[in-house]
Formats: C-alpha cells, structure tokens, sequence
C-alpha cells in the first residue's frame, strides 16, 4: 500500500493506494458517526457485497448512471436525503464511483451545513488516477461543465486498483487519457509511456503524486494548476459536441492542441512530436472512437464557453512547452478556429480514424 500526503491550506489529506486499502481504511472511516454514501446505478449493481459489508447501517443515495445526471436537480435530491437522514456537522459522505459520482458527491459534502467530511473512493481509472484527487467538485449547468462548483479538499482517497477489474475497455481508455495528459506534464511518466502503457497501478501512483505535489503549491488554479487542464479545452469541447467519454476527448484535445502550440512557436518540435507518438498510439487503443470533424465553428464556439477563457472573445489553452514545461496558449477566437481547422486537416492527412 502507497500514501500519499496532500497539505493544503484548508486540509490535510491522504491518498492510500494498493489492493488493501478498502478493507484497512474503511472501517476506521465508518466508525464513530453517522455515514452517507452517494454512488451510481452501475456501481451498485456491481459491488452490492461491497456495500452490504461496509456500509450497512448507511443511508446510500444511488443516482441513476450517466454525466447527464450531474445537475442541480440530483445535488438537490442528494442534499434533501442527507437531511432527512438526520446528517449533522460531524457526519461523512463516501463518494464512491467514477468522475460523476466523485463531482456530485464531493459538492454535496462542500455545500450540507456549509461543509461535512467526505472519502472519495474512486470506481474508475479517470477517477483513480486524476478526478478524485484535489478537490474539485461540480455540476454541469446549460451544457457548460462543471460550471457550478466548488474547491473541497477530501478527508481521504481511497484508491484500490480491483475495482478497475469490472471496467469496460471503453472506460479503461477513458481514464487512458488523464494519464497521458500527466505524460505531458512530468518527464518521468513521458519516459515511461514512450516504452508501453505497462505497469498500471505504478502509473497511477505516479500521477497522483504529481497532482498531489501541484495542487499543494496551488490549491485553487490560480496559477501552476492551470497546467492540469493540458488538453481540456479542446477536449471539453469535443466532449459537448461528440458524446464520446471525458478521457478518449482529453486525448483528442491533447492531440490537437500540442499541434497548434507547435506551428505556433510555443511547443519545442522535436518534444512535440514524440508526446504527438504517445497520443496516436493511445488513441490507438480499442475500442476506437470516431470522430466527426465536419463542423469546426461549432466545436471552437463551445471552447468559447469554456470556464478557463479569461475573456469573450479569447480561447486559453494549457499545452506542452517541453519536457517537465507547460505554458499557456491564449488565441482570438478566429485564430483559434483557423489553428484548430489546421490541425484537424493534419490529422486527416496523417491517416487517424476521425470520421465515418
């Protein structure tokens, strides 16, 4: 079992990592106060033993599968049941799913009596590796996301790689991209994915403690945190206008932001290209996602919307600058649809699976 500690200015947590970190921590956790656990249909399907044995005398909220259930009607409906049963101030919300649940979950233990202790115990390898560690919660709000929300530090993560063994290979490659995106951000884990995707729950390891390291130096992104968002501008706006899953969009957006920061000066060439062999090889992975290009005003106006633009009329992306660098790539509105238009035809010519 890995611990990794995470110091911030309004908490002191700590992420447990290893195949025995449910049975060592979660009988401690639930002891001593009342417990409410919020997680998803699919989830209780497939771990009914699971909450049956350490969540029995629990009140457990189950909200029904799929990112269109994170909205303010669902954080109401999980709010009125934490009051009706009875939650006070020294009470704790288990978190226990994937991105949605740990989101949802996590502002609803921020927002119950201005703030109760929440564990976070994430289901799927985007959670485990990235979403469920640092403390953003949020809602979707007028198919913006993550718009409402708030920065809540977790009491304790719990990640136990055995959970991933009932994940569909779709959202295995899902939680691929998150893992990429640190590649882009730390040398080692660049080294270590230009030889393989080997070694899963190292990896994991490995990017938790990169986050880890950058949200202590900068809890609420005002600054070096913005470099976890590599890929997301983009990547959300395809994830608006395609369905596909947040990770396989994080790679896409990745793709064709580190294009666009190379042909405008800003990524080192040579750097480039080799994060560019990652990213194909990864995209690569089944099942394969198709992507339809054919309208790329469409998609450049949903990055238009995205939280991160620091004004209407620019796009600010994070990219790679080069090896353990980043920097920020902040373009109009029509250059930015003139660079993206750019990257989508390289892409084409490359010869990706990108549409039907």
């Amino acid at each position: 079992m890995q611990v990794i500690s995470l110091n911030t200015p309004s908490t002191a947590s700590k992420i447990y990592i290893g195949k025995n970190v449910i049975e060592s921590r979660l009988p401690v956790l639930t002891s001593g106060q009342k417990n409410f656990v919020v997680t998803d249909s699919n989830v209780y399907a497939l771990y009914g033993d699971f909450f049956a044995k350490y969540f029995k005398s629990a009140e457990i909220f189950v909200l029904p599968a799929g990112e269109e259930n994170k909205n303010f009607a669902s954080l109401q409906a999980i709010l009125e049941k934490m009051s009706v049963a009875g939650l006070h101030r020294s009470s704790r919300l288990f978190a226990v799913g994937g991105g949605v649940i740990g989101d949802i979950g996590g502002l609803a233990a921020a927002l119950y009596m201005r703030g109760i202790s929440c564990v976070q115990i994430p289901t799927t390898l985007l959670a485990q590796v990235d979403s469920s560690v640092g403390g953003k919660t949020a809602i979707d709000l007028g198919g913006m996301k993550n718009i409402v929300g708030a920065f809540y530090q977790p009491q304790e993560v719990l990640v136990d790689p055995t959970f991933l063994n009932t994940l569909p290979p779709r959202e295995m490659k899902c939680g691929l991209g998150e893992i990429v995106k640190y590649a882009a951000l730390n040398g080692e884990i660049f080294d270590r994915l230009e030889k393989g995707f080997d070694g899963l729950v190292d990896l994991i390891a490995a990017c938790i403690e990169h986050k880890a390291r950058v949200v202590e130096r900068d809890e609420k992104e005002s600054g070096e945190r913005k470099s976890l968002n590599v890929g997301h501008t983009t990547g959300h706006a395809i994830e608006l206008t395609s369905g596909l899953s947040h990770g396989e969009c994080v790679l896409y957006g990745t793709w064709l932001e580190t294009k666009m920061a190379i042909a405008a000066g800003v990524c080192e060439r040579e750097y480039g290209e080799r994060l560019l062999k990652i990213l194909k090889r990864a995209l690569k992975v089944e099942p394969l996602s198709l992507l339809d290009f054919s309208d790329i005003r469409a998609c450049a106006q949903k990055a238009k919307s995205d939280k991160k633009n620091a004004d209407d009329d620019k796009i600010v992306t994070s990219v790679a600058k080069a090896k353990n660098e980043w920097t920020v790539l902040s373009l109009p509105f029509e250059e930015y649809c003139a660079a993206l238009e750019k990257a989508v035809v390289d892409w084409k010519r490359e010869g990706q699976v990108c549409d039907q």
